[in-house]
């Protein structure tokens, strides 16, 4: 009996995490399993949310009270360049040179909700529903965030 190996492409998930804050939002990615990635081009879009989302950046536009713009916090070399985020936009792209698994890119922004009575306050569960999608080499992957606020999407193939 003859057995064929058949080449095993190995999935390492992409995950990334919201958290409400006061005055900022935060958001995490990090690369989950044993692998690191190569270049990822991450699109959060908040448009599906349960809460109606939206980036508040600016004083002037959609959001309510308090307004903080995208401020990259970790993982600035992995970065290759910064997202333009305006204000009541609903959509987010983040492009990655690489994303190891010891290391993580971290951003602040804030966040509201349009549907809720309190819209600066948003929970995990307002950010459901919102899609995280992970682009690499021509191949998008996606995730809806859970109730939780994280997102996990399982990317094919690894680095190194």
């Amino acid at each position: 009996m003859c057995l064929l190996a058949l080449p095993v492409q190995a999935l390492a998930d992409v995950q990334m995490t919201f958290r409400d804050g006061a005055p900022k939002d935060s958001f995490v990615i990090s690369a989950l399993g044993a692998c690191d990635h190569g270049g990822l081009v991450l699109t959060l879009d908040m448009g599906p949310s349960a809460g109606g989302l939206i980036f508040d950046t600016t004083g002037a536009g959609a959001g309510v009270e308090v307004f903080q713009p995208f401020e990259l916090t970790r993982g600035g070399a992995l970065v290759s360049a910064l997202p333009e985020v305006v204000d009541g936009q609903k959509t987010l792209s983040l492009t990655l040179v690489g994303l190891p698994v010891d290391q993580v890119v971290s951003f602040t922004i804030d966040v509201d909700d349009t549907a809720g009575a309190r819209e600066i306050t948003v929970t995990g569960s307002e950010i459901a529903g919102s899609v995280l999608s992970v682009e690499r080499g021509g191949a998008v992957s996606s995730a809806v965030f859970d109730e939780g606020g994280v997102a996990v999407v399982a990317v094919s193939g690894c680095v190194g």
